[in-house]
C-alpha cells in the first residue's frame, strides 16, 4: 500500500522525524488559506506547490512549482489540480491530480549552503537484513546514479534483531561528509527513520531529498512510503489512509471480494490456484510465446461464483487473447471446478468473446475432463504442461 508525500511525512513526524512542513488541499482556495497558515506558523513568504499522486517524477511532469507570493500560488495551484500528469513512473495516460501538498520553502537563505541527500530504508531480501542505501546525490534518481557513479553509493545493513545501532548512525553521517550540529542531526534523522520504518511494518521508506539547511538542520524533503499491505491488519489507523482513486481498478474490485490479483501488461488471461502454480503458469505462457495479463489465484474454493467472479475481472482487460485457467484438485475437486467453468461460462453467454483453455490435474481429474469435452463450449481441454502450452500459442497466433 502506497502513501501519498503528505501523509508519510505525516507519519514520520509521529515518529520523530524531521520533516518540511506542509497542509493538503484540494482547491486553489484552499491552496491560498494553507499557504497563509504556514506564514503565520514559519514566517516564510514562498511556498512549494507539489501535486500529489502515487509516482515519482513530479517535477519533471511540472507537478512541482515555487510560488513566491500569494497570487503566483493560486494561480499555479488551478493549473496543477486537476491536470493529467504525466511523468517516467505514470501509466502512459498519466495520473489526474486531485490535490496539491503547500509546503514551506526549506531553501532559505543562511550561514551556508544547504545540501540534498538521498536516503531509503528496504529489506535486502539476499541477506534477510534490512538495509538503509544512502548518497551525497540527493535530488536526482537513484537508478542514474548508481549507474554512472555507483560509488557514491552507499549500504549499512542492520540486523533486525539488534536494531540501528549508533555507530551505525554515525557511520552514514561521516560518509555523507557531514560535521558538528547537522552530523548530530543526521544521526538523529537516521535513527528515526529507522524506527518509522521498523514500527510502520514499511516495506520501503524514500527520502529524496534529505536536505542540510543552510543553518544545519536535516530534514525530509519528500517522502515515499510504501507499507506491507500483510501487516496492515496491526495499523488500522495506517490502512484508513489507502488512497483507492489511485490503486488500479480492477485490483481493488479483486480485493474486496478476496481474490489475489494483479494486473499485468500481457494478452494472456490466468486463472490459477496457488500462488506457485500461478508463477509456473506464467512462465508456461511467456515459453508458448504469450504474455500473462495477470495473476489471478482463485484459492482452494474454486466454485461458479468465484469463477466467474474470476472471469469477470479477466475480461476487463481488453488486450486479453486467451484465457488459461490452470487448476490442481488437492482440496478442491477438478470435477467441481469443471462444472463451475461451465455454468460460469454459460451465465457470462456473448461476455466471453476469447478461447479458453483449461488443465485440471489431481481428484477427478479424468471426469472433469470429460465435462469440459462434452460441455459444447468454446473451452479446450488439456492434460499435461506442455499440451496446454500448444494451446495457448495455436489461440494467440
Amino acid at each position: 500500500m502506497n502513501l501519498h508525500e503528505y501523509q508519510g511525512k505525516e507519519m514520520l513526524a509521529g515518529f520523530g522525524v524531521a520533516i518540511q512542513r506542509g497542509i493538503v488541499a484540494k482547491t486553489a482556495t484552499e491552496a491560498v488559506a494553507a499557504a497563509k497558515q504556514l506564514t503565520e506558523t514559519t514566517g516564510t513568504d514562498w511556498h512549494v506547490i507539489k501535486a500529489q499522486i502515487h509516482a515519482g517524477g513530479r517535477g519533471k511532469g511540472g507537478g512541482v512549482k515555487l510560488a513566491k507570493n500569494l497570487s503566483e500560488l493560486e494561480t499555479l495551484a488551478d493549473q496543477i489540480i486537476g491536470m493529467q500528469l504525466i511523468t517516467p513512473q505514470t501509466p502512459p495516460e498519466g495520473k489526474k491530480v486531485n490535490q496539491v501538498l503547500i509546503a514551506e520553502d526549506v531553501y532559505y537563505p543562511g550561514a551556508s549552503e544547504p545540501s540534498e541527500y538521498y536516503m531509503s530504508v528496504l529489506l535486502n531480501r539476499a541477506s534477510g537484513k534490512n538495509m538503509i542505501m544512502y548518497s551525497t546525490e540527493g535530488g536526482m534518481d537513484i537508478e542514474a546514479v548508481a549507474e554512472a557513479t555507483p560509488h557514491l553509493i552507499f549500504t549499512e545493513e542492520v540486523d533486525p534483531a539488534l536494531g540501528l545501532l549508533p555507530f551505525q548512525a554515525r557511520k552514514i553521517a561521516f560518509n555523507l561528509g557531514l560535521s558538528g550540529a547537522a552530523f548530530k542531526d543526521m544521526t538523529k534523522f537516521v535513527s528515526a527513520l529507522y524506527k518509522a520504518y521498523m514500527g510502520s511494518d514499511a516495506s520501503l521508506f524514500e527520502i529524496n531529498p534529505v536536505l542540510k539547511t543552510s543553518d544545519d538542520k536535516i530534514i525530509a524533503v519528500d517522502a515515499k512510503v510504501t507499507l506491507d499491505d500483510n501487516g496492515l491488519f496491526r495499523h488500522k489507523e495506517l490502512e484508513a489512509l489507502r488512497d483507492l482513486s489511485e490503486e488500479n481498478s480492477v485490483e481493488v474490485e479483486a480485493r474486496e471480494v478476496g481474490l489475489n490479483y494483479v494486473d499485468l501488461d500481457g494478452n494472456v488471461g490466468c486463472m490459477v490456484n496457488g500462488a506457485g502454480l500461478a508463477m509456473a503458469t506464467m512462465d508456461l505462457i511467456k515459453q508458448a510465446g504469450g504474455d500473462p495479463a495477470n495473476f489471478l489465484d482463485v484459492g482452494g474454493t474454486a466454485d461458479a461464483a468465484r469463477v466467474e467472479t474470476a472471469f469477470r475481472l479477466i475480461l476487463k482487460d481488453p488486450e486479453v487473447k486467451a484465457i488459461l485457467i490452470n487448476i490442481f484438485g488437492g482440496i478442491v475437486r477438478c470435477d467441481r471446478v469443471a462444472q463451475g467453468i461451465v455454468d460460469a461460462y454459460k451465465n457470462l453467454g456473448d461476455a466471453i468473446q476469447v478461447p479458453i483453455i483449461v488443465r485440471l490435474q489431481g481428484t477427478n481429474a479424468d471426469i472433469a475432463k470429460e465435462l469440459i469435452d462434452n460441455s459444447g463450449l468454446n473451452v479446450l481441454s488439456a492434460t499435461a504442461f506442455q499440451e496446454a502450452a500448444d494451446k495457448v500459442q495455436e489461440a494467440i497466433t
